[in-house]
């Protein structure tokens, strides 16, 4: 358990609340509620968080402790999710399981029905770790959407995002999975702001169908005062959950999920909220962000030419670029970085070049040569 990275005891963590949750699900008689339970572990803890987050793990280096727990944690996560979707998915589950029990042989049972049901195992649920890596999944996926937005790629990169935050634990908890957030949205810093910071500005509106039942003739009034709302009195609606206002001398307890908030976009900044999480990011792209960002996409093109002539994964190689001298700051600068990712010993920029490959950086037409080191 607790000597395995932390990325691992999470998602044990989270096989074993889900193990909890699908059994009392099956309790009760719910199997289309433990189906979602299942999927929703699949697609966005196991599939697009943990084995995308590890995918270095898996294939760098020899087999020891660090990728043994990479492998052992992700068998353990398809085998237990074998188990638990037996009963609702019997020709599916058995398939996994026959194809990872023929190797392991940790069960005796001949098919994974003739196995027990798993059991949550209660002294590996860290729910502390399982929230703080739901708030990097949720402050990630704000980032990229407005990345998206704003037509930046993700391998160009950013100089900072602001979260607010409403209290000390978010802010600890937030700054726990601060270095995977920048990791992930290829941003350089992350800088936190007092939930009563003036920099981000929010606006309310009220949602109209939910409040309309319960207000009838009143709604217009009370959209009038939410109109009227102080920043103070908006953070205080998030932070709390309701908010009381008077209408015509009566008291109404306005809840947050009958308005709308979201934040004003700010000059050079965008700003995008999801529940109680606000992420405002700088959008500026200076040259020097620019350079690096040739630097990402050189790697990337000669991480291709490299698949594509066949190399192994541990070659050396030697490279050799023409064209453009727009890409001059960039390889100047970030020379060692590029030839660390790609394994070259040499990377130089030369004014002539025959039967190289043509690419594209940035829309900077380069011609490169690609050789292996003998």
């Amino acid at each position: 358990g607790k000597e395995r990275p932390e990325i691992d005891q999470w998602i044990l963590s989270s096989l074993h609340t889900l193990t909890r949750t699908v059994t009392e699900y099956m309790n009760d008689f719910e199997p289309t509620q433990a189906g979602r339970a299942i999927e929703d572990f699949v697609d966005e803890h196991l599939s697009n968080w943990y084995v995308r987050l590890c995918r270095r793990r898996f294939w760098k280096g020899e087999y020891e402790q660090d990728k043994i727990c990479a492998y052992q944690t992700l068998f353990e996560c398809l085998e237990t999710v074998a188990r638990l979707m037996a009963p609702i998915a019997p020709f599916f589950s058995e398939c996994i399981f026959q194809n990872l029990n023929t190797i392991a042989q940790r069960h005796t049972e001949a098919s994974v029905h003739h196995t027990l049901f798993p059991t949550a195992n209660e002294s590996l649920i860290d729910t502390s770790l399982e929230e703080r890596m739901q708030l990097a999944q949720d402050i990630s996926s704000l980032v990229l959407s407005l990345r998206k937005k704003v037509n930046i790629k993700v391998r160009q990169p950013l100089q900072k995002v602001l979260i607010p935050v409403m209290s000390e634990k978010i802010k600890t908890q937030v700054s726990l999975v601060e270095e995977l957030i920048k990791t992930e949205v290829n941003v350089k810093e992350v800088e936190y702001l007092e939930s009563s910071n003036s920099f981000i500005r929010k606006k309310i509106r009220p949602n109209f169908v939910a409040l309309g039942k319960k207000l009838g003739a009143k709604m217009k009034a009370v959209a009038a005062v939410i109109g009227e709302l102080s920043q103070e009195d908006i953070a205080r609606l998030e932070k709390e959950g309701s908010i009381s206002l008077l209408i015509d001398k009566e008291p109404i307890i306005l809840q947050l999920q009958e308005v709308e908030i979201s934040g004003e976009d700010i000059p050079g900044w965008m700003v995008a909220n999801k529940d109680a999480l606000t992420v405002a990011l700088d959008v500026t792209v200076t040259p020097g962000l620019v350079s690096e960002g040739n630097a990402r996409e050189l790697v990337n093109r000669i991480q291709k030419i490299r698949k594509d002539n066949g190399y192994e994964l541990t070659d050396r190689i030697v490279v050799k670029l023409s064209g453009n001298t727009e890409l001059k700051e960039t390889i100047a600068q970030f020379n060692s970085y590029i030839c660390a990712e790609i394994l070259a010993d040499q990377l130089e920029l030369v004014p002539e070049i025959t039967g190289g490959a043509e690419v594209e950086v940035n829309d900077i037409p380069i011609t490169v040569i690609v050789t292996k080191k003998a």
